[in-house]
């Protein structure tokens, strides 16, 4: 994977926790720098971890399918990506109000990077550097995650379900383009 791939990959894989940061910030009265900072640096911290966990879950399993490992990679970036673009195209612009706990917050966390353990273990069955992946995709979501809290405080309800929707036209097409890469099919 190239250096543009991986960032590409990186900002795509923040989105839905871009999404949930503005949705968190517009429940916030007005979070200050330090509280986008720490919100951010959550989310930032479990999705470097959860690629590295796909990663090592693909590597146990590459031997049984590495015939057919871009497919794997095609078809999980598929799935992934159409539905965040799905999320994106129905998510409500009504934000709840609801009490904010660090616990609901690294749940939220935990659950906007699953797609990002996913997409590890895709990594996997097209030896990727994980740790550069990994790390860009941990700095991309605490930069997002961050900038995405400030914002939600005066446009959550406006362009939280956008981000989604971007992120995963870009998984879709980073999907064919590993297809492209190991087959004659494009």
């Amino acid at each position: 994977m190239t250096f543009a791939t991986i960032l590409i990959l990186a900002f795509s894989m923040s989105a839905d926790a871009f999404a949930a940061s503005i949705s968190k910030g517009a429940k916030l009265q007005k979070p200050s720098f330090r509280h986008a900072i720490s919100i951010g640096l959550i989310f930032g911290t479990i999705e470097t971890i959860t690629p590295l966990l796909g990663w090592l879950a693909g590597i146990a399993s590459q031997r049984f399918v590495q015939a057919w490992d871009h497919w794997a990679a095609f078809s999980i970036l598929l799935v992934i990506g159409l539905h965040m673009v799905y999320s994106g195209l129905c998510k409500e612009d009504k934000i709840a109000q609801e009490k904010q706990t660090l616990w609901l917050l690294i749940l939220t966390a935990i659950a906007t990077s699953i797609d990002a353990m996913a997409v590890g273990a895709s990594l996997a069955f097209i030896d990727a550097n994980i740790i550069a992946t990994s790390l860009a995709i941990g700095l991309a979501t605490t930069v997002m995650a961050s900038i995405g809290t400030l914002l939600g405080h005066q446009f959550g309800k406006y362009v939280s379900h956008w981000a989604e929707l971007i992120g995963g036209v870009v998984l879709i097409g980073i999907g064919f383009g590993v297809l492209a890469e190991h087959t004659i099919f494009l």
